[in-house]
């Protein structure tokens, strides 16, 4: 009797582009290491899960840290860039504050719990992981303190200290969301935070409001 391929590994198919390959198995790797950390995931895992052989996995990545830090790479980029495309998206202070919040609310409830990537990595021992960690958060911070520098009277030094307390308060706030996930709405969620620290960063003088 034949041994059954597990039903959520994919069936191996025809041959991809590498780029379209590439994504492949970033997602299969993305679902491993979510599931069952990064120590305990398993490159045999990760390539049944892609549909694909370990030579194939292993021509693209040759090991599983390498996997990981792309990952961690692309999902870093991507919180980023949710944070600029908010603080862009209007010239009205309180709704950029709303939509910066709704970023990382954005962020942790979408596909694949991609966040548990950055925000909860069990390698943050490792200088690659922990240096990419903490230039994302450095760099959303920098983009809300560039708008506080602009749009207040207060000194750089304060600007830096106030954008790193306001995404510091956005991630431990979406982390605590998702983890009790239902027991509010997440569009009131974002709000009631948003309001918080609108409350906050308003008791400045602000040229622009």
């Amino acid at each position: 009797m034949g041994v059954t391929a597990p039903s959520d590994a994919r069936p191996r198919g025809a041959r991809l582009p590498r780029l379209q390959r590439r994504k492949q198995l970033l997602a299969a790797a993305q679902e491993v290491f979510v599931a069952q950390g990064y120590h305990a995931a398993a490159m045999d895992e990760i390539a049944e899960r892609a549909g694909v052989s370990k030579p194939v996995l292993y021509q693209h990545f040759p090991g599983k840290l390498e996997l990981y830090l792309a990952l961690l790479e692309q999902h870093s980029e991507s919180l980023v860039e949710k944070q600029r495309e908010a603080l862009e998206s209007t010239d009205d202070n309180r709704q950029r504050v709303t939509a910066s919040f709704q970023g990382y609310f954005d962020f942790v409830s979408g596909e694949g719990e991609a966040f548990r990537l950055v925000f909860e990595s069990d390698l943050r021992n490792l200088p690659a992981v922990r240096e990419k960690t903490e230039q994302t958060l450095q760099r959303c911070a920098e983009l809300i303190g560039e708008v506080i520098r602009q749009d207040t009277s207060i000194s750089d030094d304060e600007a830096n200290l106030l954008s790193i307390a306001l995404v510091g308060m956005a991630e431990t706030s979406a982390r605590y969301w998702i983890s009790n996930y239902g027991s509010i709405p997440k569009d009131a969620a974002e709000k009631l935070v948003a309001r918080l620290a609108w409350r906050g960063i308003s008791g400045w003088d602000l040229t622009r409001s």
